[in-house]
């Protein structure tokens, strides 16, 4: 939970420093805007209308604890991801710690549903394919609006892609299982990003730029392209982002909704 907050401070960072003035680095291009503006306001119109309101009425009716149950479990299916990205980045070490967490969580958090790992202090090193292909050059990449799916860029969309295709998820035959777990995981991201997107809505900016200075940003700050130091003065003074990660991968269930 605690990061969790941390990456939604990141994120109302990025929007406040992009829309007030203050200089982020942007090593993103976005050559298809046309496109991409169309997109947004395609998501835009079906997060209004779907997503939020199931969103909130999920908030409504679900316990925080079974709320937290659901994202624990679906996080430690990312640490399954991120074990992968580590090994192809050949970082043995956050492997290790993936590998760890993937099994603590399992056998002792009732198949993920409690986070016994990050309460005995586990290391959360959460990389995506995305990370993997900047490790190994590909730092700058055109941004791109995915149909129901938000903000992404041309390599991280398709670091997602062979994630969604070689998930735990996607490995379950049972078609009806895997809607339904593919559903769960989108209305809970969802959920836990109202009050960030709340707060971008009740913002007086033209939330396309918005949307897209705060996920550029936010990638840069997590592969290092950045200087983060007015971002940290604002979230921060004292905090330490060095190799920090979403607590979530940046797929994005919505176009308001921003990875990890």
């Amino acid at each position: 939970m605690a990061k969790s907050i941390k990456y939604q401070k990141i994120l109302l960072a990025c929007l406040l420093l992009g829309t007030s003035g203050v200089t982020l680095a942007d090593n993103t291009n976005d050559p298809y805007e046309r496109y991409n503006r169309a997109m947004f306001t395609f998501n835009d119109k079906a997060d209004q209308y779907v997503m939020t309101p199931v969103a909130r009425g999920y908030r409504k009716v679900t316990p925080k604890p079974v709320r937290s149950a659901v994202r624990n479990f679906f996080n430690n299916l990312r640490d399954v991801n991120s074990f992968g990205s580590n090994v192809l980045r050949g970082n043995v070490k956050n492997a290790g710690y993936d590998f760890m967490r993937v099994a603590v969580n399992t056998t002792f958090g009732i198949g993920g549903l409690i986070d016994v790992a990050s309460e005995a202090g586990m290391p959360n090193n959460k990389n995506t394919l995305g990370d993997t292909f900047a490790t190994w050059g590909w730092k700058n990449s055109n941004y791109l609006v995915l149909p129901l799916v938000g903000p992404t860029t041309v390599r991280d969309g398709l670091g997602n892609a062979v994630h969604i295709v070689y998930s735990p998820i996607g490995d379950i035959n049972d078609r009806g299982t895997r809607y339904a777990l593919i559903g769960t995981n989108a209305v809970s991201n969802r959920e836990n990003l109202l009050d960030t997107t709340d707060a971008l809505n009740e913002m007086a900016v033209e939330k396309y730029v918005a949307t897209r200075t705060a996920y550029i940003a936010f990638r840069n700050q997590q592969l290092g392209l950045m200087q983060p130091e007015s971002m940290d003065e604002l979230i921060d003074p004292e905090a330490d982002y060095e190799g920090s990660v979403s607590p979530t991968e940046p797929t994005i269930t919505m176009p308001t909704q921003f990875e990890e």
